[in-house]
């Protein structure tokens, strides 16, 4: 191989490598809608997320009230949950399903269930979308 041909050559693979670390770095950091593991819920024991934001159905920024914003949800690693504030307290178990993006809520003492869409999940946010369209933005405390 001629000199030129080698430098031709280094360049296109330069380019390559470059192009591949690129789709690699953009595949990896994902986007505002990225869904993590079920342990970003709770942390390796538990994790106390606390409303941050809440959008209504169109998408339009709601004001969160005193009682919302004083209001804790603690997620335990084993599939139990605390959500408190003003003095009452809720329990019961979750589960979280990764591949459809979903978190259920089973209250205990109750046959009810609540679900809702997990649109984002990082180590310290979670976006949770309610039958209704409705979106609670939490943050871990």
């Amino acid at each position: 191989m001629k000199k030129t041909q080698r430098m031709n050559h280094l360049k296109h693979t330069l380019h390559a490598v470059l192009v591949l670390l690129f789709v690699v770095t953009l595949a990896s950091c994902g986007g505002e809608d990225k869904v993590g593991t079920e342990n970003m819920i709770s942390g390796p024991t538990s994790k106390t997320w606390v409303a941050d934001k809440e959008l209504n159905a169109a998408g339009d920024k709601e004001k969160l009230s005193s009682a919302e914003k004083d209001q804790t949800m603690q997620f335990y690693a084993d599939g139990r949950f605390a959500m408190g504030g003003g003095g009452s307290l809720q329990t019961g178990t979750w589960t979280f399903d990764q591949a459809a993006k979903r978190i259920s809520l089973q209250m205990e003492g109750s046959d009810m269930t609540e679900s809702f869409e997990v649109t984002k999940l990082t180590e310290d946010k979670i976006h949770l979308k309610a039958p209704d369209g409705s979106v609670m933005q939490l943050e871990t405390k």
